[in-house]
């Protein structure tokens, strides 16, 4: 992971916005189920921030053994029959990556992702990505430091009347957290709340 650099005013700045799906909740040992991905263009005028979405992609990754454990499925709805259709991990992981090349990664808890990409790159023999990331987490945290409201992505959405359809699907999160973005960042004062953001640890 690499340092941010702002735009100058008006300018426009990519990002990617991710989010997965996994098994369970130890990156060390629980697998990547689902990978999503939408591309997102910020602009700032007067620190009002608005996004542009410019494409999204999605898959699902193939377990590595036929009797990998899913997870908890009532949450996540992916079952072993549908990761059949999927794509292997490397693939995915690389193909992230590439979308990531030059752009922002944004997500919402990024500390949970980006540990699970982090471990499936070690896994595969990929390298680790050099993109700038910033939490939409963290940026909603930063306008509440009392802590009154709650921070979950589908309370946000409910909040702010973006709709979230199919919630614990990745592009369905992805498409939710891309129309928050340019929320928070507007109520945090422009895309500076980005570097911000991105100061926070990985792991």
């Amino acid at each position: 992971m690499r340092s941010m650099s702002m735009p100058s005013a008006g300018d426009p700045l990519v990002c990617t916005v991710l989010d997965l799906e996994t098994s369970g909740l130890d990156a060390r040992v629980d697998r990547i189920l689902q990978v999503a991905a939408v591309d997102i263009t910020l602009t700032e005028v007067a620190g009002s921030v608005t996004a542009e979405q410019t494409g999204e992609w999605s898959t699902l990754v193939r377990l590595p053994r036929p009797w990998t454990r899913v997870g908890a499925r009532e949450i996540h709805g992916i079952t072993r029959r549908r990761l059949q259709r999927g794509i292997r991990l490397r693939e995915a992981v690389a193909e992230l990556d590439r979308r990531l090349e030059g752009r922002v990664a944004i997500a919402h808890n990024l500390n949970f992702d980006w540990a699970f990409l982090e471990s499936a790159r070690e896994r595969e023999g990929l390298p680790a990505s050099k993109a700038p990331t910033a939490c939409t987490l963290e940026i909603s945290r930063s306008l509440d430091p009392g802590r009154r409201r709650s921070h979950r992505l589908g309370d946000l959405c409910r909040d702010h009347d973006i709709p979230l359809i199919n919630a614990h699907d990745a592009l369905a999160d992805a498409r939710a957290t891309a129309a928050l973005v340019p929320i928070l960042l507007s109520q945090a004062g422009g895309l500076g709340a980005l570097q911000v953001a991105g100061d926070q640890p990985t792991s």
